[in-house]
């Protein structure tokens, strides 16, 4: 056989073994962080907590999610000093909003209590376009510590970026869809809200 044959078949063997590979690898990460049924995004663990809020926003309005039981409501976790993931998240939020064409309750939690005063957080909301499509929950570090607990969120720290993650409650307010900060995209958000939509819709069993 030439010695060129030889040296096409070899490559082309190596490509396929690589190729098989990917989708093997493909396969256990999808594994280990497995889509919900039919959601765009990951299935949160059926044990979650369904921690209520009791905080203010960022107009000194008691906030409780409670209050938004009957639909889906967007849980993300930011900070207002934040020049690249909280931003990027926010847009994100609001372009899926416009894709479902009407607003669902969004939720903000400060994950730097520290720095996210209730000045901030209006001017941030402001400038991504989502005054009056989200609300800031605000308070003390002990206040927001039970948040970040239910929802398995590490806060900003001097050592270490804070758990970057969007939550889908759906009308009952369980846990059930989440998107890390690197997956999230406005057509995954707004698919698994309209999913959850039209959940509360169907008649009951």
């Amino acid at each position: 056989m030439p010695a060129r044959l030889r040296l096409a078949l070899f490559v082309s063997g190596l490509l396929a073994v690589t190729a098989i590979a990917g989708v093997l690898l493909f396969a256990v990460g999808e594994k280990a962080v497995p889509s919900a049924a039919g959601f765009a995004g990951a299935s949160r663990p059926p044990d979650m907590p369904r921690a209520d809020f009791g905080v203010r926003d960022e107009r000194g309005r008691m906030l409780r999610l409670s209050e938004m039981r009957g639909k889906p409501v967007v849980v993300t976790f930011l900070y207002t000093t934040c020049k690249d993931t909280c931003p990027l998240t926010a847009d994100q939020i609001r372009i899926a909003l416009d894709d479902v064409g009407h607003d669902v309750p969004v939720v903000a939690v400060s994950v730097d209590p520290k720095n996210d005063t209730a000045q901030r957080a209006r001017a941030f909301l402001l400038d991504h376009g989502l005054q009056g499509r989200m609300r800031w929950a605000l308070g003390s570090p002990a206040q927001l510590q039970r948040l970040w607990r239910a929802y398995a969120i590490e806060p900003q720290s001097e050592d270490s970026e804070h758990t970057a993650s969007t939550i889908l409650l759906d009308r009952r307010g369980v846990q059930r869809v989440g998107f890390a900060a690197s997956v999230l995209t406005p057509d995954g958000l707004a698919h698994d809200i309209a999913k959850l939509e039209r959940e509360g819709r169907r008649p009951a069993t």
